[in-house]
């Protein structure tokens, strides 16, 4: 087995918590449950990590089988990682029937005509989602298998998760070999991350119930009271005022936890309005800015603000439409905004 072979093996075992070490391995399948049975996994990581790598030397281990090991990994801890969200969009509504090794074929012919020193693996699990490890090199250099770039493609949608290596100059080729190997014509990258990748699935997908504001507030009605109520009067009315917010911010958000997202980005375009006289944009063009939100947890965040007292209840239809924007984007690319850079299919 070669020697950066057993290293790379190594650290993937050093990574894994000692106590999911052995059914880590069991999910591999290289090494059979009798090899599994001489390893002490009560021991220090490190002796672990050392006592399997001799396994997998007595099998002839490559770098096709401790790639697979990374998949796994990666799969059961995919918040290590910084997912971003990219739609694909076809010209026609022709449904396809998907075929995973055609797939499989005309993604890794697509990558290598661009870059023969590339290692790309594949694997497939039971939500028909399709994980992909691609380890890039250079036309002068081999592979940087610590430096990889993951893709998780649901096929029949048009989603795709991916997390990028370093290597950024390369993600114009990784997004042209998806277009071409899943037969779309262009991709955009929406403008939604999160280390919780169930997260993002949960909002592209559908899978999370957000309400969407038709409350409008109604102004309360004056009436005279007594000065020495008035103490009461204060209490009572800030008493209904916060279960007003509470029952605002349920009808907005909804009564279950919000999506783990961390970044969310748009374009607004509209007229800026003002007097001639003031010659204060004078000619009729838009206005145009980009808003940008950052949070560890973005969506709890904004569902907090109201209850705190930072912002009005309810909040303003930009803050709340952030996860039904990112669902309906080829709508919302009709009304001016979103995303300046795609990829075409040739």
């Amino acid at each position: 087995m070669d020697e950066t072979v057993a290293e790379y093996i190594r650290r993937t075992v050093l990574k894994i918590p000692r106590d999911e070490i052995k059914t880590m391995l069991q999910k591999w399948g290289f090494l059979s449950e009798m090899q599994l049975q001489t390893v002490n996994f009560h021991q220090l990581k490190e002796n672990i990590s050392q006592d399997v790598v001799q396994l997998c030397e007595e099998n002839s281990a490559d770098i096709k089988q401790a790639a697979v090991l990374d998949i796994i990994y990666n799969h059961i801890y995919p918040n290590k990682r910084m997912w971003s969200v990219y739609q694909m969009n076809k010209t026609g509504e022709e449904i396809e029937f998907f075929d995973f090794t055609d797939f499989k074929k005309k993604f890794k012919r697509r990558l290598r005509s661009a870059l023969k020193n590339v290692t790309i693996n594949f694997r497939e699990y039971e939500d028909n989602a399709i994980w992909i490890r691609i380890a890039w090199g250079t036309p002068y250099t081999k592979p940087n298998q610590y430096k990889t770039s993951y893709v998780v493609y649901h096929s029949q949608t048009p989603y795709v998760f991916l997390s990028a290596s370093v290597l950024r100059s390369n993600l114009p080729l990784l997004c042209q070999a998806l277009v071409v190997a899943s037969n779309y014509h262009d991709i955009r990258e929406v403008e939604l991350r999160s280390h919780s990748l169930n997260s993002l699935k949960d909002i592209v997908f559908k899978r999370y119930s957000q309400n969407f504001q038709t409350y409008c507030p109604r102004p309360l009605s004056e009436r005279k009271v007594a000065p020495e109520s008035a103490d009461v009067r204060i209490i009572q009315e800030n008493r209904n005022e916060k279960e007003r917010i509470q029952r605002v911010n349920r009808e907005v958000f909804g009564d279950g936890p919000q999506p783990k997202l961390e970044f969310a980005q748009y374009k607004l375009e509209t007229m800026f309005k003002s007097d001639p006289k003031m010659d204060v944009m004078y000619k009729k063009e838009p206005f145009r800015c980009l808003v940008k939100f950052s949070s560890p947890h973005l969506l709890e965040s904004l569902k907090s603000l109201a209850p705190v007292g930072m912002a009005d209840a309810p909040l303003s239809p930009l803050l709340t439409c952030i996860p039904h924007k990112a669902r309906n984007y080829f709508k919302i690319r009709e009304k001016k905004g979103f995303f300046p850079e795609s990829f075409v299919s040739p």
